[in-house]
């Protein structure tokens, strides 16, 4: 598996966009772009990118929740590629509902959906186990000190998390982080708990 973490404008907010690619551009691979930003700027860039010999640089799109500015670019997208796109809630332009523990095939491997309420009640997070990867979207993963109120749903989403061996996580905002992802997580989780616990 293959990420490119596309740019945005650099003058419009967006999210950071991530396009999926298997290591060998076979015919069989799923390109798959991980949220598609505000304006549709991504167009080019995929555009120029080597995505494989006969095969729609796009061939589906994942949004990791519903926020403007994760999925109001992802019209043009589709009417670009004719792809379709996939996300948890059933909101404009989605077309296949995921749901939680679902199995993905994203490049060349196959990824985790993982529903995770907090940021958004739509919120997903996708995990490929064989390289240790994680995209997050905007689900709040590394908290940094107590405070605030959490839900039960969250917390068990994120202890769910917090079990698996992660090396490198693309979030919805900057730069993908890596390194002591563990160790960073079990702090979330500490600070977490010390906070106020809402019923789900």
């Amino acid at each position: 598996m293959r990420v490119v973490c596309l740019k945005h404008h650099p003058y419009q907010y967006s999210c950071s966009s991530y396009l999926i690619l298997g290591d060998w551009n076979h015919i069989e691979d799923v390109n798959t772009l991980v949220d598609g930003g505000v304006d549709g700027f991504i167009l080019e860039e995929i555009r120029t990118l080597s995505t494989g010999v006969g095969k729609k640089g796009v061939e589906q799109i994942v949004l990791t929740h519903s926020h403007f500015d994760h999925c109001a670019g992802v019209k043009v997208i589709k009417e670009r590629y004719s792809c379709p796109v996939l996300a948890f809630s059933n909101q404009d332009a989605v077309d296949q509902m995921l749901h939680d523990n679902q199995i993905l095939r994203c490049g060349d491997r196959d990824l985790e959906v993982i529903h995770i309420p907090g940021h958004s009640c739509d919120s997903i997070c996708l995990y490929c186990p064989e390289q240790e990867v994680l995209f997050s979207g905007d689900a709040p993963l590394f908290i940094k000190t107590p405070g605030g109120s959490y839900t039960e749903d969250f917390i068990t989403a994120l202890e769910k998390i917090a079990r698996k061996p992660i090396s490198i996580v693309y979030p919805g905002h900057g730069s993908p982080v890596s390194g002591k992802i563990g160790e960073m997580l079990n702090n979330t989780l500490h600070n977490v708990y010390k906070s106020q616990i809402i019923m789900s």
